[in-house]
C-alpha cells in the first residue's frame, strides 16, 4: 500500500474536523446509511424481473435486470476524505470536494460522523421491471435463469400483463441471408466427413449426446447441429455470389386467428390482451397450438411459468402436472430465452438442469435429452484445456442453445475468419502512418481484420485511419452505436437507411468499414454486419472494453479479443483532464483522488432519495449553467434504474416540472420535452417532442423527424432528461450529473460506474448517497460473465487455417 493511501486511511479513521461554519458554505448534508447487506444484498434488484409489480426496490438497474453483478466488497474506502461539499440553496455553485476527487467526499469525515438515519436504508429504490426496450435484460436472481421463481406458487395468468414482443431488425437481416449460410454449410460438408458426436465422452456429457446419436441413426427428426470443429474458409469463392433475397415480413395475424386465440385464452382464464401477441408469436395455428399445449403461451414475451401453469391447469385440469413433457420442453426454450436477455447465447447443461429442477421438473436430465432429441434446442461440446494425447479423454463442457443464436454465432465466426484469411492486398501506407493513429494505420494496411481498444480520446485514431484510406482512394464507412458526426448507426447501415448501400452481390459497397462502440454489438447485429462486408475488404472493430456490454445476447468484442484471431491495437492516448484521470482509475478498479482546480469533478453528498432529486434538479437548472456556461439542455442526468424515488421516472417528473412544465397533453408529453425513443430493445435515440396529431407523436432526433404511432408512444417513448447508463452508452454530453441514491448501492458495478462517469466531457457532478458502496463496487464488483461460443469457434477456425497448406 502506498504512503498516500495509508495516510488517507489514517485520516478517514481520525475524528472529523470541525465543520466550516461560514454561512456562505453551508454544512454538507448527512449521508445515507449503507443499505442492509443480508441475504438479499448478494444480488442486484434488477436481477428479479418478476418483482415489477412487487413494490419499489433498488436497482431496476438499467431497467431490465441489466448484467451488473452487485456483490459489494469492502475495499476502496481508504482514499476517502472530507469533501466539504455544501448543500447550497438556489443559485449556489456546484459544491466541490476537498481536492475535487470522487474518492474524497463520499465516505470521508464529512459523511461518516453523522447521525444514523433509519429511513436512509429502507426499500424504495428503483424497482425491477421488465423493461427490455431500454437495456440488457434479465439478470435473474440466480445464475440459473429463472431460478428465483421456481418456488413460487402457481399464479393466475391474469395477474400480470406481458409486454408486446419486439422484433429484432438484425434477426430479420440474418434470416434474409439464409441462402448464403446454406452455401457455407454445403461447402463445409464437402470438406468434412461425419462428426463422431460424443465418441470420447462419458458420464453426463455422453448422456446428453445420446439424443444426437439417435437423430443420426434416423430415429428422430434431424435438427441442425454445430458441434463439429469449424473449418477455415477457402481463399476463393466457388462461384460468384448471388444477390441475397429480401425476406418478406411475417404476415400479420388474421382477425379469425386472433378470435380463435381469444376464445382459448378465455377458457383458460387468461387476459384477453394476450390474444394479439400470442397470435403473432405462434402463427396462424396459434389457437390449436395453445389448446393442445397450453405451455406454448411462454412464447409470448412477458409471460412467466407460473402464469403458463395456471393457464394449463384451467385448460387441462389435473393432467397439467409438473412432469408433463410439453411443460418441460416449453421451459427449456423459455429458460434459454431468459438467458439470452441476460446476454448468454448458450447455457451449460448443468445450469439448465438446475433451473429445470427449481421449476419442479421431476427428471431435468431426461427432459433436456428429450428437448435435444426433438430439435427444440441444440447441443454443443467445447474442449476444455489444451489438447490431450491420443487415447486420452479430452475434457469438454456441454452447452445448450437455441438455433437462432447458434446460427448467428457460427455465421459471425465464419465471417470474421473469412475477412482475416481472404485478405490478400496489403498496401504500403508507411508514409501516411504518422501521428497518434500511426500503429493502427500500419496494421490495417496489411490485414483484413483488426481490433482497436481505447478510451474516448482514442476515437481520434480510427478517424485518422479513415482519412488516410480516403486519400488512398478506398471506399470507407464509419459506423457507431449512436448517431455521431460523420458516422452512421449500425442499424441504419444494415437497413440501408444510411451508409454506402449495397452492391450487386448484396454486400456493402466499401473497402474499409470501421465500427466504433464495438462492445455494443450483439451477436445478431455483428453477424449481419460481418456477412455484408465483401471479401478482400478491411474491417476494424474499435471500442472501450471497460464500458457496459451489449443489450442483446453475446459478448462479441470481448470474445474476438480473447480469441486473438487478428492484430490487436491498444491505444496509448489517455483521456485528458481530471475526468479522464478519474475514469481511467475506475477502469482498473481504483477510485482515485483527482485534482480538479476548475471544478471538473464535484461531489454532492445527500441523505436520502428526496434530497438526491432536489439536488439533481438544482444542479441541472441552476448551478451547472451558471458556473460553467453549459445550458441545461446540455446537462444529462444518469441514474441506476427507472423506478423508485430517485429513478429516471421521478427525476424526469421533477426536471420536466422545472424545465418544461406542461399538462402532458400528448400522452404525457409536451412540445419541447426531452425524450428517448426506443424503437427496439437496446436502442435508445435521444430526441425532442415537436408536436402530435392523428399520425402520432412527432419527434426531432438530431435533425431527423420521427413519427411514433400513438398506440406505441407509451411503450417506446420516455422522458429523457434522466436516463440509465445503458441508455447513455455511446454518447457524451458537456456536463453529466450522476445520481446515486442510498438504495442503489447494490445496483452498482465497475463497468456501470465507468460508463456513467465517462459520459461527461467538461464537468461531472456526483450526487452521492451510497457511502462506501461506490468504492466497493469499483474495486470488487466486476461485470457478470456471459456464456458464449464465439471465442472457441474463432480459435478453432484460426487453428484450422494454420493447418491448411497454402
Amino acid at each position: 500500500m502506498s504512503t498516500d493511501r495509508q495516510a488517507a486511511q489514517a485520516a478517514s479513521a481520525a475524528p472529523p474536523p470541525t465543520p466550516d461554519t461560514d454561512p456562505a458554505q453551508p454544512q454538507p448534508p448527512t449521508a445515507a446509511e449503507p443499505a442492509e447487506q443480508g441475504a438479499a444484498a448478494a444480488e442486484p434488484a434488477e436481477q428479479q424481473p418478476q418483482a415489477a409489480e412487487g413494490g419499489a426496490r433498488s436497482g431496476e438497474a438499467e431497467g431490465t435486470e441489466a448484467a451488473e453483478p452487485v456483490e459489494p466488497g469492502a475495499a476502496g474506502g481508504g482514499q476517502a476524505r472530507s469533501g466539504g461539499a455544501g448543500s447550497g440553496g438556489p443559485g449556489a455553485e456546484p459544491p466541490v470536494s476537498g481536492r475535487g476527487g470522487v474518492g474524497e467526499s463520499p465516505a470521508g469525515t464529512s459523511t461518516t460522523d453523522r447521525p444514523t438515519d433509519p429511513d436512509a436504508a429502507a426499500p424504495g429504490g428503483p424497482e425491477a421491471e421488465d423493461d427490455t426496450a431500454q437495456e440488457p435484460a434479465a439478470e435473474a436472481a440466480d445464475d440459473a435463469p429463472g431460478a428465483q421463481e421456481a418456488a413460487e406458487p402457481t399464479a393466475s395468468t391474469g395477474s400480470e400483463e406481458p409486454a408486446q414482443p419486439a422484433l429484432s431488425e438484425a434477426a430479420a437481416e440474418l434470416a434474409a441471408q439464409k441462402v448464403e449460410r446454406e452455401r457455407i454449410a454445403r461447402r463445409k460438408a464437402e470438406r468434412q466427413g461425419p462428426v463422431d458426436a460424443g465418441a470420447k465422452l462419458s458420464g453426463k456429457a455422453a448422456d446428453l449426446l445420446a439424443a444426437v446419436r439417435a437423430v443420426e441413426s434416423g430415429d428422430k427428426p434431424s435438427p441442425v447441429y454445430f458441434d463439429e470443429a469449424p473449418t477455415a474458409p477457402r481463399r476463393a469463392p466457388e462461384a460468384p455470389a448471388t444477390p441475397r433475397p429480401v425476406r418478406p415480413a411475417a404476415p400479420a395475424p388474421t382477425a379469425a386467428g386472433i378470435d380463435g386465440v381469444r376464445a382459448v385464452l378465455a377458457r383458460g382464464a387468461a387476459p384477453e390482451a394476450l390474444a394479439v401477441p400470442a397470435a403473432t408469436a405462434l402463427g396462424e395455428d396459434a389457437a390449436e397450438q395453445l389448446a393442445h399445449d397450453p405451455w406454448r403461451l411462454l412464447a409470448v414475451a412477458g409471460v412467466r411459468p407460473t402464469q403458463a401453469d395456471g393457464f394449463a391447469r384451467a385448460l387441462l385440469g389435473p393432467d397439467a402436472g409438473p412432469g408433463d413433457e410439453r411443460r418441460a420442453a416449453a421451459l427449456v426454450g423459455w429458460l434459454l430465452d431468459q438467458a439470452a436477455l441476460k446476454g448468454h447465447t448458450a447455457l451449460e447443461a448443468p445450469t439448465l438442469e438446475a433451473a429445470l429442477s427449481q421449476y419442479g421438473v421431476p427428471d431435468p436430465a431426461e427432459s433436456l435429452e428429450q428437448a435435444i432429441g426433438e430439435g427444440t434446442v441444440l447441443v454443443f461440446q467445447e474442449p476444455l484445456g489444451p489438447p490431450v494425447a491420443e487415447g486420452e479423454e479430452q475434457p469438454v463442457r456441454v452447452l445448450v442453445g437455441l438455433e437462432g443464436y447458434a446460427l448467428a454465432e457460427e455465421s459471425l465466426a465464419d465471417g470474421l475468419a473469412r475477412l482475416a484469411n481472404t485478405f490478400d492486398d496489403p498496401a504500403d501506407w508507411e508514409k501516411a502512418a504518422t501521428g497518434p493513429g500511426a500503429e493502427l494505420i500500419r496494421a490495417v494496411s496489411g490485414h483484413g481484420l483488426v481490433t482497436h481498444t481505447g478510451g474516448e480520446a482514442a476515437r481520434a485514431e480510427p478517424l485518422a485511419l479513415l482519412a488516410v484510406a480516403r486519400d488512398q482512394g478506398l471506399r470507407v464507412c464509419l459506423a457507431a452505436h449512436t448517431p455521431a458526426h460523420g458516422a452512421v448507426t449500425a442499424r441504419d447501415l444494415l437497413s440501408g437507411a444510411a451508409g454506402p448501400g449495397r452492391d450487386a452481390d448484396g454486400q456493402f459497397a466499401v473497402d474499409l468499414l470501421v465500427v466504433l462502440d464495438a462492445p455494443q454489438l450483439d451477436v445478431e447485429t455483428a453477424a449481419a454486419l460481418v456477412e455484408s462486408v465483401p471479401d478482400g475488404a478491411r474491417l476494424v472493430l474499435s471500442g472501450d472494453p471497460g464500458v457496459l456490454g451489449s443489450a442483446g445476447p453475446g459478448r462479441v468484442f470481448g470474445d474476438v479479443l480473447a480469441a486473438r484471431a487478428c492484430p490487436q491495437l491498444v491505444s496509448r492516448t489517455p483521456d485528458p483532464g481530471p475526468i479522464g484521470e478519474l475514469v481511467s482509475g475506475i477502469g482498473v478498479g481504483e477510485l482515485n483522488q483527482v485534482d480538479a482546480p476548475g471544478k471538473e469533478v464535484v461531489i454532492v453528498p445527500v441523505r436520502d432519495a428526496g434530497e438526491a432529486v432536489h439536488r439533481a434538479v438544482q444542479l441541472v437548472a441552476e448551478s451547472v449553467p451558471r458556473a460553467f456556461g453549459i445550458p441545461a439542455d446540455a446537462v444529462q442526468v444518469i441514474t441506476p434504474g427507472h423506478g423508485g424515488p430517485a429513478g429516471t421516472r421521478a427525476l424526469n417528473a421533477a426536471l420536466k416540472e422545472r424545465l418544461n412544465p406542461g399538462p402532458g397533453r400528448f400522452g404525457g408529453f409536451d412540445p419541447g420535452d426531452r425524450v428517448v425513443h426506443v424503437p427496439s430493445p437496446g436502442r435508445a435515440v435521444p430526441a425532442r417532442v415537436v408536436s402530435a396529431d392523428a399520425q402520432g407523436l412527432h419527434l426531432d432526433a438530431a435533425g431527423g423527424r420521427i413519427v411514433v404511432p400513438k398506440e406505441q408512444v407509451e411503450s417506446q417513448v420516455r422522458h429523457g432528461w434522466a436516463v440509465t447508463a445503458h441508455q447513455a452508452v455511446g454518447a457524451r454530453w458537456p456536463a453529466v450529473v450522476v445520481v446515486l441514491p442510498g438504495d442503489a448501492a447494490q445496483a452498482l458495478s465497475r463497468d456501470w460506474v465507468y460508463t456513467a462517469f465517462g459520459r461527461a466531457e467538461r464537468h461531472l457532478s456526483v450526487v452521492h448517497g451510497v457511502d462506501q458502496g461506490l468504492p466497493r463496487a469499483v474495486a470488487e464488483v466486476l461485470p457478470k460473465p456471459r456464456t458464449t461460443r464465439l471465442t472457441g469457434l474463432l480459435r478453432a477456425l484460426v487453428a484450422a487455417a494454420q493447418d491448411q497448406p497454402e
